[in-house]
């Protein structure tokens, strides 16, 4: 693996605070590209402060869930929802499809399916890796989408390159979406607890393979790899 010396760390943990912006929400738009243009009832495991589900609320006929383990988070996402989102129609852009927050550990199991659509960004790795693709797999109904954006460790060349092509690109990044000035705060999105991943995408690979025949696996940009899985219609 490439290293890094720790004073150019340390330049770049400053420069990120400073100018802080979220990989996770990056990857919103290409998540919604591979769901359809509309769909039944979603769940968003992982939901943080709860940004990809007001998205998914937009498509959806059926209802959005977003669960998280975290009540702090669960309690800003509800503020952060607009009531229109809640089920109260009459908000422009927004048609009333319920978007409802509750706090569960996945890890215990999730709401019960099926759903046309469950996604799931940089949370997989806080979760039994086996157990939970194999808990969406079982909760995705005929012909639903599973889209992950998840965290692997880096281990390989292919990684390294990634890792390092994303340095400078990250920087810009924050320094575009900041408009080159200091931020007063970090994002909504961007407080969440994190924890290092354990996997690396070799693994997740293989191990996704297994579960869930013909995924589509790619590592990513920004430290992130994207599964997308689509249940067999029958």
């Amino acid at each position: 693996m490439a290293v890094i010396p720790s004073r150019v760390l340390r330049a770049l943990e400053a420069f990120n605070s400073a100018h802080p912006w979220s990989h996770n929400a990056h990857y919103h738009p290409w998540l919604l590209r591979q769901l359809p243009r509309r769909f039944g009832r979603a769940l968003d495991v992982g939901c943080g402060s709860g940004d990809l589900v007001r998205l998914l609320a937009a498509r959806s006929a059926g209802g959005v869930e977003g669960i998280d383990s975290d009540p702090q988070i669960i309690a800003q996402a509800r503020e952060l929802t607009p009531p229109g989102v809640s089920g109260v129609s009459g908000v422009s852009g927004v048609s009333g499809v319920p978007a409802v927050f509750a706090v569960v550990d996945a890890r215990a199991g999730i709401p019960a399916g099926p759903y046309d659509v469950i996604t799931c960004v940089a949370a997989l790795h806080h979760l039994p890796f086996t157990e939970t693709l194999t808990r969406f797999r079982g909760q995705l109904a005929p012909g639903g989408t599973l889209v992950v954006v998840g965290c692997a460790r880096e281990a390989d060349a292919v990684d390294d390159a990634l890792g390092l092509l994303s340095i400078p690109l990250n920087l810009a990044m924050g320094w575009v979406k900041n408009r080159g000035r200091r931020a007063v705060s970090r994002p909504v999105a961007m407080t969440a607890v994190i924890r290092p991943p354990e996997m690396t995408f070799a693994e997740v690979r293989r191990e996704a393979i297994r579960v869930l025949p013909r995924v589509r696996s790619r590592r990513r940009l920004f430290w992130r790899y994207t599964l997308v899985w689509r249940a067999p219609l029958a």
